[in-house]
């Protein structure tokens, strides 16, 4: 009997675990359908180009019918709804989908940790239409701004997505010689938190030199339409910052069309739990990147980065494809090959694998950040397509 097999997601874990999975099975072996809310992946690491240069759009997405084999069947819509005991997928204008193997890869929404008003008020940077409306919103308060009374700009959360677009405002800035002032807010002591110091050093001072200011050692406590309020307490009056433009990227919780999964989940960040083999509670769902807290011994779960879904959905695929079999599953451990992250038309490189350097910028970080993008865009799409992305990543 033919299995039916559904991945929901065009993210990195879905992408990749489509093109796994194709790589590994028979087409008399199994059907696959491939569901997302979007006919393309984005290439979500890069997304933050599209706030400096819109045009960029083109280089960051690739069509799923690029990615996926003829074979495969591809459904436009967000998945509503997952009757685990019956196995069907049903998404928003009430396609349903059976499935005898599931993989969940929707990734992650953005957590704004109950912060009064935050939500309401603040962009976001988690798909191609958030970057448009941070460039759009750019623009125009800086339009309406001067050198005297500049468009002020607020980018809480200096971990990676808050870094990198705090970098492409202030290259936009320049390039348009526009009045803006950017402010980077992080909560705790060091941008860039819970890593080396000599990294953390190499991001300020090229934050720095971009003029970005950063605010450091007082959490984002309220947010109005006008205001963002920084610290304050029972004895202490919460200090305003005034601004025109506020982007939020300071976590990640589930996304809400696996809320009412039947499948175990963590109570606090609502992400599905998931052994280091990508298998949850239910035999017949898994769960890879973003959308999922994979095991990986020791209390430890891997990490939310581009790099580990890249590496999670190799295993994936072939897993499903086991599944189908009937085979025993692999487990998956995740290899930290480096991070690599851009100021600007700057970049920074640390712990890169295979290099004597720990830490370094210049002109081969810079190649180096590019060349990632580009290798995974042939890698689901073509070398043609990834040779001309190279220049704008």
């Amino acid at each position: 009997m033919t299995n039916d097999v559904v991945v929901v997601g065009a993210g990195y874990a879905g992408a990749g675990t489509v093109k796994a999975f194709e790589d590994e099975i028979r087409d008399d072996e199994a059907n696959l359908t491939w569901i997302s809310e979007h006919d393309y992946h984005l290439v979500l690491h890069e997304a933050h180009r599209v706030i400096r240069d819109p045009s960029v759009e083109d280089n960051v997405t690739i069509p799923v019918d690029e990615i996926k084999s003829p074979s495969t069947d591809f459904v436009q819509g967000r998945v509503t709804d997952v009757d685990t005991e019956g196995q069907v997928v049903e998404t928003d204008d009430g396609t349903t989908v059976d499935y005898d193997y599931l993989l969940l890869a929707v990734g992650s929404s953005t957590a704004f940790f109950g912060i009064d008003g935050l939500q309401e008020n603040a962009h976001e940077l988690k798909s191609l239409q958030d970057a448009h409306d941070i460039h759009d919103d750019v623009r125009e308060a800086a339009a309406d701004a001067t050198k005297s009374d500049p468009a002020e700009v607020l980018v809480g959360g200096a971990g990676l997505s808050g870094i990198q677009t705090a970098g492409e405002i202030a290259e936009y800035r320049d390039k348009h010689r526009a009045p803006i002032s950017i402010k980077l807010i992080e909560g705790l002591d060091e941008i860039f938190p819970g890593n080396d110091p000599e990294i953390q050093g190499a991001l300020r001072k090229r934050l720095e030199n971009k003029d970005v200011e950063i605010l450091t050692g007082d959490f984002i406590s309220e947010a109005d339409e006008e205001n963002v309020y920084l610290g304050g307490g029972e004895d202490e009056e919460p200090e305003a910052l005034p601004y025109d433009v506020l982007v939020w990227t300071g976590g990640i919780t589930g996304q809400e069309e696996i809320a009412n999964v039947d499948v175990e989940k963590d109570e606090r960040s609502n992400r599905v739990i998931a052994e280091s083999d990508f298998t949850t509670s239910d035999d017949n769902v898994f769960a890879i990147g973003d959308t999922a807290l994979v095991d990986q011994g020791d209390d430890d779960v891997a990490p939310p980065t581009a790099q580990a879904a890249w590496q999670a959905a190799e295993v994936a695929g072939e897993n499903l494809a086991r599944a189908v079999r009937g085979s025993p599953l692999k487990t998956w451990r995740h290899e930290d090959k480096g991070t690599v992250i851009s100021v600007g038309d700057e970049a920074v490189a640390h712990d890169v694998a295979g290099c004597p350097i720990t830490t370094f910028g210049g002109t081969s970080a810079k190649v180096l950040k590019k060349g990632i993008a580009s290798r995974w865009i042939a890698k689901v799409s073509s070398v043609g397509r990834a040779a001309g992305a190279f220049g704008d990543m």
